[in-house]
């Protein structure tokens, strides 16, 4: 949802980091803990220089060595004693801090994937694949950087200094007022600085991620890149990518090394104004040689402070940019969502009746192309339909419209009578089965593919579904039969095989609605005649929708729809299509003959 201009965090700046608090709010244990082992990790620094000062003043001034031996001896176990507090509260606090950032880190990646995996088609029209992966790897690893390390390390020197400041002040009121007006003219340039390199930082992550949709893509094709030849033009591509990105990152580095190297320099001038002006203290008798000691340690604890500050500032604000382009995942709104009270009807016996009522439909992408105008179909429980015509007539958009991947603009689709917008997504697609024109095929076994739709299925199950889709033999000549890893995307697999095992998940699923885009289109002579067989028998009993550029794959369907432009131009059975001679006749004229 939108926020007005006033309310809204400006783009990359640390208020952007709010995006995470509903992520770090289960762990307000953890927070407080952390909390309190930095605030005692740095007040145990923070008395250091208290009892140096004592050590100074009380162990070595004293004219009695004896006395002075046994002093030293208290002052020294007295530090022992601070340092093994500070190792103690530092390691809590590392450890703590530590936790919380790898846990929320997984929480945020694992609630953006989900969120993704939830998107309607249209949004991945409009976004790559490998700009999302990039904001799920690189992105959430600044996150992690800020909450487990750098957001720590700054409260802890934030606490440091201001503590640090504050004695320096309480024991040198009249040098640090001019030590602190010095660094009021530092925080001025530093806040342009920052905005210089907050917009950076994002033009950063931006230029990383395009990279990253490249490499997505090239990656995930390829076979076909290796076809022509084309490694060495994609290499090049990448690494003009690459360049783009490098060069904004030197850029983003030039401006935070200005703002890191000015916040120390300035700071540091100022602080060592006060250290002189302590020196000629000591040297009028004003303050002792401890007083003076412990001034020059809280010096360097300030100055240091102030220095990974600044770091951690520039640390915030790439994590700004990586968080803002995380919100923006999780806050996409899906086009396509269930409705608040969805319907709940038993499957339907004998398949389910599909209507559709002058539908027409434009893509998101292509709003001024109807791929449907004025559509209208209605198929009966347990008839087969086939839609055939050219490519771009129509025919994969019903199919898309029938599983809800999109709404149309007008008219309406109906599923046993009920509008496809009231089902709830889950309902809607338990009850249809898909088998897709590319077959895909996930990196696990071949029982885990079969099984995808069906979980719970047990092994006789998931066999017998082989079977029915002439898988199994294939199947059990694998090195370790059904339980072999069959590669990513199935590469170990021929065409034929994978689409073998895409209608064997489907024909398990056993739903009501089969949808088969081309299910045949990828194998031999020999396969289709076996794979034909086995939807046949799929067929029987429930209701189908085929798409088949090859007409033989249709011929015996009760009915045969051609589409043209997004309308049905011609509509009956093989033998009364052919017998018309419009445009089925002429197809099937050119593919029969040939």
């Amino acid at each position: 949802m939108a926020t007005s201009a006033s309310t809204s965090p400006a783009k990359g700046s640390p208020k952007s980091l709010s995006g995470l608090a509903p992520f770090l709010r289960p762990f307000r244990t953890q927070i407080f803990l952390a909390g309190l082992f930095l605030v005692l990790a740095a007040g145990t620094t923070l008395v250091f220089p208290l009892a140096l000062r004592s050590l100074i003043d009380g162990g070595l001034v004293s004219a009695d060595k004896g006395a002075q031996t046994m002093a030293l001896r208290e002052h020294f176990v007295a530090l022992f004693g601070v340092a093994v507090a500070l190792g103690v509260f530092s390691a809590a606090r590392f450890y703590t801090v530590s936790w919380l950032g790898e846990r929320v880190t997984a929480n945020l990646r694992n609630a953006v994937y989900a969120h993704v995996l939830h998107q309607s088609p249209a949004f991945f029209e409009t976004t790559q694949t490998g700009e999302v992966l990039s904001r799920l790897t690189a992105d959430t690893t600044l996150v992690q950087t800020v909450v487990g390390s750098s957001l720590s390390m700054g409260l802890r020197n934030a606490v440091m200094g201001l503590g640090a400041l504050g004695i320096l002040v309480w024991t040198n009121p009249y040098v640090m007022v001019q030590v602190l007006g010095i660094l009021v003219l530092v925080v001025l340039p530093s806040m342009w600085f920052g905005r210089r390199v907050r917009k950076l930082s994002r033009a950063s992550q931006d230029r990383v991620a395009d990279s990253s949709a490249i490499a997505a893509e090239v990656l995930n094709a390829i076979p076909v890149v290796q076809s022509y030849t084309a490694e060495a033009r994609e290499a090049e591509r990448f690494d003009a990518s690459t360049e783009s990105a490098f060069h904004t990152a030197v850029r983003r580095t030039k401006a935070r090394s200005v703002l890191v190297a000015f916040i120390i320099i300035a700071t540091s001038a100022a602080l060592l104004w006060g250290l002189y002006q302590g020196t000629q203290a000591v040297l009028h008798g004003d303050i002792t040689a401890g007083h003076l000691g412990q001034t020059v340690v809280y010096v360097i604890i300030l100055a240091s402070s102030a220095a990974v500050l600044g770091e951690v500032y520039g640390d915030l604000l790439r994590a700004a940019g990586a968080t803002e382009r995380l919100m923006e995942l999780l806050h996409a709104q899906s086009a396509i969502v269930s409705p608040a009270q969805p319907v709940h009807a038993p499957v339907a016996a004998g398949g389910s009746a599909v209507r559709f009522d002058n539908v027409v439909f434009h893509y998101p992408s292509r709003p001024g192309t109807p791929a449907l105008r004025e559509f209208s179909l209605d198929i009966a429980p347990g008839e087969t339909v086939a839609l055939v015509g050219s490519s771009g007539a129509g025919k994969s958009t019903v199919l898309q419209l029938m599983l809800r991947y999109y709404d149309p603009q007008s008219g309406v689709i109906t599923l046993d009578g009920t509008p496809l917008a009231q089902w709830s997504l889950a309902d809607l697609r338990e009850r249809i089965g898909l088998v897709p024109q590319d077959a895909v095929i996930f990196s696990a076994s071949a029982f885990e593919n079969i099984r995808y739709g069906r979980p719970d299925a047990s092994v006789d199950e998931v066999h017998a579904a082989a079977r029915a889709a002439f898988a199994d033999g294939f199947l059990r000549a694998l090195p370790e039969g059904y339980d072999t890893f069959l590669g990513e995307r199935g590469v170990r697999l021929s065409g034929g095989q994978r689409q073998r095992i895409a209608i064997a998940r489907a024909m398990l699923k056993n739903p009501p609605l089969l949808l088969l885009d081309e299910a045949t289109s990828a194998l031999d002579a020999e396969s289709e005649r076996m794979v034909q067989a086995a939807l046949e028998s799929a067929m029987t009993g429930r209701t189908t929708l085929v798409i088949a550029h090859r007409l033989a794959t249709v011929q015996k369907a009760d009915r045969i729809l051609v589409l043209d432009h997004g309308g049905i131009v011609e509509q009956g059975t093989h033998a009364t299509l052919v017998a018309q001679n419009g445009v089925y006749a002429r197809l099937a004229a050119l593919q029969f003959a040939a």
